[in-house]
């Protein structure tokens, strides 16, 4: 039987949502700096502690993400759409990020 994945868009408020943005362009720019580097010929200590930073971006939008979600599911159960994640939903994509 094949799993099928519900499409909830992330619903916070549009300062989340801006937070969340910026989280995911400084990580594009920093991964953007990372091929640079390896490209270059950079020292491996450098592009490791780049890319460390990345995945650390990466991480927090994620976090902001499933808190968001959460405090929403939490404020309106069910969700604005009536699409809300389910509880075991959000523990799957917190541990995902573990």
């Amino acid at each position: 039987m094949e799993e099928t994945t519900r499409e909830v868009p992330p619903h916070g408020s549009p300062e989340d949502m801006a937070a969340i943005l910026g989280r995911l362009r400084r990580a594009h720019g920093q991964l953007g700096g990372v091929v640079s580097m390896i490209e270059q010929g950079r020292n491996c200590r450098d592009v490791v502690t780049q890319l460390a930073a990345v995945s650390r971006a990466l991480d927090r939008a994620g976090f902001k993400i499933i808190a968001t979600g959460l405090r929403d599911c939490v404020a309106e159960p069910g969700g604005r759409s009536g699409q809300g994640l389910t509880v075991d939903e959000l523990e799957k994509l917190f541990l995902s990020l573990a």
